[in-house]
Order: C-alpha cells, then sequence, then structure tokens
C-alpha cells in the first residue's frame, strides 16, 4: 500500500513538472495548420513539404484521398534529462497540422504529453507492456522521442528492447486530461 502511495506521489509530481513544461513551451505546442498548397506554389503538394528528417508511423487511404502521421525534430529538454519534444506532423488530403509533443522517457515514469484540442492529455506509457490499436501511436512517437534508433518500427516487437533498457513492462496506462482554462 504505501509503495502504491509513493508512486501515486511520484507520478503526481512528475505529471506537474510536465504540465509546467508544456505550459512554457504552450505557443510552440499548440496545433498549427502550414496548410497545402503552399500559396507561392498552388501545385505543391503536402508530400513536398514533408522535412527531410520526418519519420512516417502510419499512412493510409480513404476516398477523401491519403493521410499519414509521421514525426520529426526531436530534441532533448534542457531542463530534464529524461525528457524530449517531438513535432508530431499529421498530413490530410488538404492540409498538414503540426504538435509538438513533450514525452518523459526515464524507466520510472515514461508519459506523452500532448494536445488535444483545447486540453492537455497526460498520458502514462508502459513501454515494453502490451501493444493495442487503442495505445500504438503513443508508443510509437514515445519510442522516435526517446530512442530515435528505433522510430518507425512497431512497439509491439520492442518488448525485448524496453526490458534491456531497464523497463519492467508492468506498468498501467493510464490518461489524464487537463482542460486548458480551467474555472
Amino acid at each position: 500500500m504505501a509503495v502504491a502511495s509513493q508512486r501515486r506521489c511520484c507520478l503526481a509530481g512528475l505529471g506537474y513538472a510536465l504540465l509546467q513544461l508544456s505550459l512554457l513551451a504552450r505557443p510552440a505546442a499548440a496545433q498549427t495548420s502550414l496548410g497545402a498548397p503552399d500559396p507561392s506554389n498552388p501545385h505543391r503538394s503536402s508530400t513536398d513539404q514533408r522535412p527531410a528528417d520526418l519519420v512516417l508511423l502510419r499512412e493510409w487511404t480513404t476516398m477523401e484521398g491519403e493521410f499519414a502521421i509521421g514525426v520529426h525534430g526531436v530534441k532533448p529538454d534542457p531542463r530534464d534529462a529524461s525528457a524530449r519534444t517531438i513535432v508530431v506532423w499529421v498530413e490530410s488530403p488538404g492540409e498538414v497540422k503540426l504538435a509538438v509533443d513533450t514525452l518523459r522517457c526515464g524507466p520510472e515514469a515514461p508519459m506523452r504529453l500532448t494536445r488535444k484540442g483545447s486540453n492537455l492529455l497526460i498520458k502514462e506509457l508502459n513501454p515494453g507492456g502490451q501493444i493495442t490499436e487503442a495505445n500504438r501511436l503513443d508508443h510509437q512517437i514515445w519510442w522516435a522521442a526517446c530512442f530515435p534508433e528505433q522510430a518507425g518500427k512497431d512497439p509491439a516487437g520492442l518488448q525485448a528492447q524496453a526490458r534491456q533498457l531497464g523497463f519492467s513492462g508492468l506498468l498501467r496506462e493510464q490518461q489524464q486530461v487537463l482542460p486548458s482554462n480551467p474555472r
């Protein structure tokens, strides 16, 4: 019981620290639209706008057209050695949206901070644990940010790698939703 209480306290503290990091980087974390096509070149497609270091995590086609999600621009946080930021690239037929996510890479509390609309999502992850369709993208982004040499690989196949890196695979995954303007 005491261990669970200490873990909750530790995670609450880490969540608060990550919230502070995200609030400091808030203008950069807001989603923006690049808006394809480029006004200076109306025939430039969103695939032509892709950065050179973009790692595609998922691509699919619907009746509307081509969609893709990728990541690029991994940067370590100068204030926290276990934190990274990464740009998430969401491409649709008519636009490209960017979001800057913050990730905590240490084995004691791996997590992803991202935005959905005006809400901040804190997603506690379990590297080396079970991968489902519900958590696959979170893990792909986490691996790409924390261990770039594993970027683009299926996280379900990285369980042994996670254990070698010190992750137990036994952490509980959960998500907290924080409104950006609590009243």
